[in-house]
């Protein structure tokens, strides 16, 4: 077994680089002028780091149309998530939206019993509790509770990302990896440059204004961290990957704690940090 074939290396190299994307895309929010132009220049960022990306993975030809009708499909609820989710990022602080994402698995969860009639175990059930109530421990503040546009955004880009999750399972392994990532990034670039009517100035402007070390660290990150989650799930077993990979919710934690200097209701977030984790578990075992 070579060194790249070990899924364990892709679950290290993706705790690493998730928390450095999440740091960094908080970064850059906080001076930027357009939330639509701010996630296009990311994703650029992210396709030229998945076309350098490409001679590393196998090339494969697809010719089942039904597989990119799907994976186009899917797209369109990743540009919804990713489109929302910069909006959703700017007004939270970052340890937060990453707890708020793994709502996610339970709009997942709904979906499956909802369209492919599976059973509702009762794990599944504690562990979608557990991940919903680690949410409540986050947000909800006695007699100060508000549903403002930045959590809003972020229920919904995270219940999009279920259902492209959702519309595009085992897709990545017909692809070119690196390629399949690109088309992720690609293809919600022009949609969010024709549906929002973006100019070439307004980019040039959000580039002038923007932190540019941020903004490049945000998108090689984000396309490494896309590239090396799939590669673990592609090596590995779900009931293995899945806790592993939300170990990224404690470690942005902390280093937002230090870094990012997200000190509001620290122990309140480690609580719902670990109930995530627990969660998990308990959902993919």
């Amino acid at each position: 077994m070579t060194l790249f074939s070990n899924f364990k290396i892709y679950i290290i190299i993706y705790l690493i680089v998730s928390v450095i994307f999440n740091q960094n895309y908080k970064i850059v929010t906080k001076k930027n002028i357009n939330d639509g132009v701010l996630t296009i220049l990311i994703q650029f960022i992210s396709v030229i780091t998945c076309i350098f990306l490409l001679p590393f993975f196998e090339f494969k030809v697809v010719t089942d149309y039904r597989v990119y009708l799907f994976l186009f499909i899917s797209i369109i609820f990743y540009t919804i998530n990713d489109r929302l989710g910069t909006t959703s990022r700017k007004g939270l602080e970052s340890s937060t939206y990453i707890i708020l994402k793994q709502i996610s698995t339970v709009f997942m969860i709904f979906m499956g019993v909802l369209f492919f009639k599976e059973p509702l175990i009762i794990k599944k059930i504690i562990g979608s509790f557990l991940i919903v109530l680690s949410n409540i421990i986050v947000f909800y503040k006695k007699q100060n509770f508000k549903f403002n546009k930045h959590l809003l955004c972020g229920v919904i880009a995270n219940a999009c990302l279920a259902v492209a999750l959702f519309l595009d399972v085992n897709n990545s392994n017909k692809f070119n990896l690196s390629f399949y990532v690109l088309l992720t990034f690609l293809i919600p670039i022009i949609l969010i440059f024709l549906f929002e009517r973006i100019k070439i100035k307004d980019i040039v402007k959000e580039y002038k204004v923007c932190n540019k070390y941020a903004l490049i660290v945000t998108g090689i990150t984000w396309s490494l961290m896309m590239i090396t989650k799939l590669k673990s799930y592609e090596l590995g077993s779900v009931s293995v990957v899945a806790p592993l990979t939300s170990l990224t919710v404690i470690l942005n934690i902390f280093v937002s704690y230090f870094f990012l200097k997200e000190k509001k209701d620290i122990l309140k977030k480690v609580i719902a940090g670990i109930l995530i984790i627990i969660g998990i578990i308990l959902i993919k075992s």
